[in-house]
């Protein structure tokens, strides 16, 4: 009809106040629009007679309404079920219209235009970008056509097309960071960017471990690297015996892993040492002198020099070796002499003498 002012809103719709059934004179159950909790809920009229609660009739399962007799046949509805009490309360909303709450409670799955957002309620997933998230939050730009792994409780997913990346932003005087934690230690391990220095760091164990600064420069402060020195004379080498070299300095240990003139690998992996010894007064009447690099798995035996090709004793003379040897964790590296005959008056040099070894892989 027609009206002063503006045109009314739209507003929230009502569920019906009442249902009306047929009644053929054998049925006595019928099947109520709502769920109520108890007989006294909804006021039931057959023929225009107000039926009495749990007497004439009973509400059994919440939606099924039992009459004690069958209702009479009739030619239109007769009965009439009012409800005065729901126990579920539901309401319609216009679909075309915005809707403002303070909060909201979902028992089904929310889609939001089709995969900008969909909340898989079945199996506790969230999508961006995708109507079927594969993972526990499932970001996607485009298909990959991978499979994503069943542990990742993150996937970000795009093509060469379609790039999806990850992105920290920050002010150009900040440290970001990536941080893995346990129980014992919320960032026990770290990824991290100073953006002052323009540096990459990388934690391990609580410990800066790597670093890659602004030129591209790699430093390792726990890389295993050692230079061992020696700084007195090591006299009169025995005869027909095994004689390791001592070295009583370092230059630099790293890791801390030489000491006793013995290097101990923290680590399995593939080793580089290289050994410098300076030799006076060898023997012209020995057979030879041996140099060793003992290591726990194998002894490398090389370079031999016979002194009995020279026409006198050698007053001086120096050995460098070097040598790329596998080890396991604990086995040990040690610099070792070997002079089968001759006089025992052979002298290993101080200050001219040195070993070294590092990690390599």
């Amino acid at each position: 009809m027609p009206y002063i002012g503006n045109t009314a809103a739209d507003r929230f719709v009502a569920s019906k106040a009442a249902t009306q059934f047929s009644g053929d004179g054998s049925t006595t159950a019928f099947t109520l629009e709502h769920s109520v909790g108890a007989d006294e809920d909804i006021l039931v009229s057959v023929d225009g007679v107000v039926q009495e609660p749990s007497v004439a009739y009973a509400v059994s399962n919440g939606t099924t309404l039992t009459f004690t007799a069958a209702p009479s046949s009739n030619s239109g509805n007769n009965i009439f079920v009012y409800y005065l009490f729901r126990t579920i309360g539901t309401v319609s909303h216009p679909s075309n219209n915005a809707l403002s709450a303070s909060t909201g409670t979902f028992t089904g799955d929310l889609t939001v235009d089709t995969s900008t957002l969909k909340v898989d309620s079945t199996n506790n997933r969230v999508g961006v970008g995708t109507a079927s998230p594969s993972n526990l939050l499932h970001i996607q730009k485009a298909s990959s056509g991978g499979t994503p792994n069943s542990n990742a409780v993150l996937v970000v997913e795009g093509t060469d097309a379609s790039k999806a990346h990850i992105q920290l932003l920050c002010d150009n005087s900040d440290v970001q960071s990536i941080l893995f934690g346990d129980a014992a230690d919320n960032d026990i391990g770290k990824v991290a960017y100073d953006h002052t220095g323009n540096s990459m760091r990388f934690t391990v164990n609580a410990a800066e471990c790597m670093r890659i600064d602004s030129t591209g420069a790699i430093t390792k402060p726990n890389q295993p690297a050692f230079l061992a020195t020696k700084s007195s004379v090591q006299s009169n080498i025995a005869i027909n015996s095994l004689v390791q070299i001592t070295f009583d300095g370092e230059r630099f240990d790293q890791n801390g892993d030489f000491s006793s003139s013995t290097f101990t690998a923290p680590v399995t992996g593939k080793y580089q040492f290289n050994v410098v010894t300076a030799l006076a007064e060898l023997d012209q009447d020995s057979a030879y002198v041996e140099f060793k690099l003992e290591t726990s798995n194998v002894t490398y035996t090389n370079p031999i020099v016979d002194p009995d090709g020279f026409d006198q004793d050698l007053p001086y003379f120096t050995i460098s070796t070097s040598y790329l040897v596998d080890m396991d964790a604990n086995d040990t590296a040690k610099a070792t002499l070997y002079i089968p005959n001759g006089s025992a008056q052979t002298d290993v040099r101080g200050g001219q003498s040195f070993f070294s070894g590092y990690l390599v892989a």
